[in-house]
């Protein structure tokens, strides 16, 4: 009897932490997904875009619940590649949530896949800073179209992180301009077991978890090394 008693409390200490990794492994599979039909539509993201990028970072459905006001929150993913200059493959993942606040970007009920792409080391560093203001810490600018894209150079652009939406099947560019990144501190805790920041996730070389093994992979095969 004292030994179910045990059990039973054991498992009920356990129950919280693996509800929580259950729910970041989900948030993770569905950011895997948006970002495979991103990628896949004839004029999705532009693998020109991601073979120039250093981190990408992926929300998907964000909803807003307020008629053009109000706040709407998305949770989702960063991903960086690997190595001291960021040319390698891609590393584990850092669990990040997007306040938009009231930009008015949403109406209603419409859910949207929200993708910044980071393409410049002041970008990374406010970013891994762990909660950037975009267009006030880092340059936020709509990302090229299809036919733009093959052409574009972050060499020559002014952006730190380009921006893109998928509303109702929808791929454009849109301005964050206003939007607040910042780490989820409790998902990281989750994924990881332990509190970490995202600079130690990204720049330690921490090990990419089982559950992020699908969004890393397809990552690492829709963008060549960065050159």
């Amino acid at each position: 009897m004292k030994t179910r008693i045990l059990a039973l409390l054991i498992a009920c200490a356990f129950a919280p932490a693996l509800f929580a990794q259950k729910k970041v492994g989900e948030r993770l599979d569905r950011a895997a997904k948006a970002l495979q039909e991103i990628v896949s539509s004839e004029k999705g993201l532009h693998h020109h875009i991601l073979d120039q990028s250093l981190c990408v970072m992926v929300y998907p459905g964000v909803k807003k619940l307020a008629f053009g006001i109000g706040d709407s929150y998305g949770r989702g993913a960063l991903v960086c590649r690997q190595g001291q200059e960021m040319k390698g493959e891609w590393g584990a993942p850092v669990m990040f949530a997007l306040d938009q606040g009231s930009l008015g970007i949403q109406v209603g009920g419409t859910s949207t896949d929200f993708v910044l792409v980071v393409v410049s080391p002041k970008g990374v560093e406010q970013i891994l800073s762990g909660k950037a203001k975009l267009g006030t810490d880092a340059t936020a600018a709509a990302g090229p179209n299809t036919a733009e894209a093959s052409n574009y150079s972050v060499t020559t652009s002014k952006a730190d992180i380009l921006t893109y939406s998928r509303s109702r099947g929808v791929f454009a560019g849109v301005s964050l301009a206003g939007a607040i990144t910042e780490a989820d501190v409790d998902a990281n805790t989750a994924l990881y077991g332990k509190e970490i920041t995202a600079k130690e996730i990204v720049k330690g070389g921490q090990p990419v978890p089982s559950a992020a093994s699908g969004l890393v992979d397809l990552l690492d095969t829709v963008s060549y090394l960065r050159k």
